[in-house]
């Protein structure tokens, strides 16, 4: 599916997803990335939502961002709760969805100006 999207110059955003990848200002990635509206971090992780572990959520917790778009695939899985437990104190909003969701939250979330980061795992 194509992303089309107005006023948000100089931001990475998501312009297509598709099985198997995202596009981010109209370039292809297929492995587990996290988005920031100044930055891309490629390959943060080579967890599955399965296999997620303390130190690849640490690497969300340091980011810097007030939210948190976890995309876990195709569909939504949530990680185990002990994982997610230390956002809530550091001020940070986790929301688990399917990549899609993440993809199309995190683009509105970007061009409203807010602190926004998308963590996307790939199946």
């Amino acid at each position: 599916m194509k992303l089309h999207l107005s006023n948000t110059a100089g931001l990475n955003l998501f312009t297509a997803y598709g099985e198997g990848f995202v596009a981010v200002n109209h370039e292809k990635y297929g492995k587990n990335l996290i988005l920031l509206p100044e930055s891309i971090i490629p390959e943060w992780s080579t967890a599955t939502p399965a296999t997620l572990d303390t130190a690849d959520m640490a690497k969300l917790l340091g980011l810097g961002v007030e939210i948190i778009l976890l995309g876990t695939g195709r569909q939504l899985r949530f990680p185990p709760g002990a994982l997610l437990r230390p956002f809530a104190p550091a001020g940070i909003g986790l929301e688990v969805m399917d990549l899609q969701a993440a993809c199309r939250t995190y683009n509105i979330l970007a061009a409203e100006g807010r602190k926004v980061a998308a963590a996307l795992l790939f199946d």
